[in-house]
């Protein structure tokens, strides 16, 4: 089955048989509701968990300044190199890779890596290699920059960032377009390079919406590091305990999920509708308008709902209260992690796969590298509807019971002991509705 979906043509994941949906549901619930009330009554996570160490050699090969420098330089020339298909290349994107390249392995598989090795793109960004490179040449460190890094601006220029790709992505008229596709990496290479030099590295860890996201999953990472920078193997939420608590941390986890969400929404006939009565006499603007209405709209709902949920509880000043949406927004990363798996499983599978095939012959000049043209796509999960359904359901359940343990081992920390129940019923039950509508949209989608 081939729609235009996430921007590009390509296979899209086929909804979750209803009682798949409804036992993960059921799961979801009744863990959320046990650990609450019955295993887990005092505070476990540790980001400072000793963890087992792995071989000394794994960290002195991936920490080598040898390796560092290939891979930048590796970044820099595919960078490069995508830029220059995408200026030169086919204006077509069944025939150029660019918008494959982005939404796929940039947006998708890049964060699937962070889950499991950690925040990559700490290491393969190109706009990093480039800093270091022009700091090196200054002979000035990294971390220094032209200016300090505003303490109040958070991570909000990194969800201004990511915003724009997701209304690139869902609300742009079209979002497959080889020339908007491009203009927004450009962009994204010249506002970073230039916030990096401006402000130094805290701009990549905090602005770089590639980066913050990666970081974001990549603390549910089994790799870890001690304080004296030794590689282990941990426990994910023990890593996911040491997230720091920055300024729009839930408007980060916030537009991801509800961008997600309306992803799945989008496909419904009823909104499908709506938007082509809307485009027609003369109003070609208003489906855009409704769209990226439609796409905040989700966004401010699951930011509203979950500040609105984590303050609800007694024993705390209304100072102390304003503070735990930020405090507990990491425990929304499990989620996101979930939704990513379950929703762009079979995108970046098999479409992944189509975008490979691509660079057959990327400038239209009649090539055929690497024999890639006389290759055919693979449809590994579309074909197996029962598995693909059983993976789906786990990503976001599992999702969800990481979010709650989370959640419920930093109220432990945060909440007076008379209210360490009571206190955080409501967040419970709203990260339990997440769970709920999402199984709903992913079984409806």
């Amino acid at each position: 089955m081939t729609v235009l979906a996430h921007g590009i043509g390509g296979a899209t994941d086929l909804p979750i048989p209803l009682s798949y949906a409804l036992v993960g549901a059921a799961w979801a619930l009744t863990f959320s509701f046990a650990v609450l009330v019955l295993a887990w009554r005092e505070p476990r996570l540790d980001p400072r968990s000793p963890g087992i160490a792995l071989p000394s050699v794994v960290g002195a090969i991936l920490d080598s300044r040898a390796v560092r420098v290939v891979i930048s330089g590796a970044s820099v020339a595919v960078t490069l190199v995508v830029v220059a298909i995408g200026v030169f290349g086919s204006s077509d994107p069944a025939r150029n890779p660019v918008p494959g390249v982005v939404y796929i392995y940039l947006w998708v598989g890049v964060m699937v890596a962070s889950l499991v090795a950690g925040p990559v793109w700490k290491i393969l960004s190109p706009v990093r290699a480039v800093h270091r490179a022009l700091c090196l040449m200054r002979r000035r460190p990294p971390a220094q920059g032209l200016m300090r890094y505003p303490g109040s601006w958070g991570q909000w220029p990194a969800v201004l960032g990511l915003f724009s790709f997701v209304w690139m992505e869902l609300a742009y008229p079209e979002p497959g377009s080889v020339a908007a596709v491009t203009t927004w990496l450009v962009a994204y290479l010249v506002v970073n390079t230039a916030g990096l030099i401006m402000c130094g590295t805290v701009w990549a860890e905090r602005a770089d919406p590639l980066e913050v996201y990666s970081s974001l999953l990549g603390r549910l990472s089994p790799l870890g590091r001690r304080d004296t920078g030794e590689l282990v193997l941990r426990s994910p939420l023990n890593n996911l305990a040491g997230t720091p608590v920055r300024v729009a941390a839930v408007a980060v986890a916030a537009t991801l999920l509800g961008s997600t969400a309306f992803d799945s929404f989008s496909t419904f006939p009823s909104w499908r509708g709506l938007l082509a009565d809307a485009g027609g006499g003369g109003y070609e603007f208003l489906p855009t308008v409704l769209k990226t209405v439609g796409l905040l709209g989700f966004i401010v709902v699951v930011g509203g709902l979950f500040c609105t949920a984590a303050r609800a509880t007694g024993g705390l000043s209304e100072a102390e209260r304003k503070l735990l949406p930020a405090r507990l927004a990491y425990s929304l990363s499990p989620i996101v992690a979930g939704y990513l798996v379950a929703h762009y499983l079979t995108f970046l599978v098999e479409k992944g796969q189509a975008t490979v095939l691509l660079f057959a012959d990327p400038f239209g000049r009649g090539w055929n590298l690497a024999g890639l043209a006389d290759r055919d796509v693979a449809y590994l999960l579309s074909t197996h509807p029962a598995v693909l359904g059983t993976v789906k359901v786990l990503a976001v359940v599992i999702g969800h019971i990481l979010g709650v343990a989370a959640a419920h081992d930093r109220c432990l920390r945060l909440l007076p002991r008379a209210h360490r129940v009571t206190g955080q019923l409501a967040l419970m039950l709203t990260m339990v509705g997440f769970t709920f509508t999402g199984l709903y949209l992913l079984f409806e989608s």
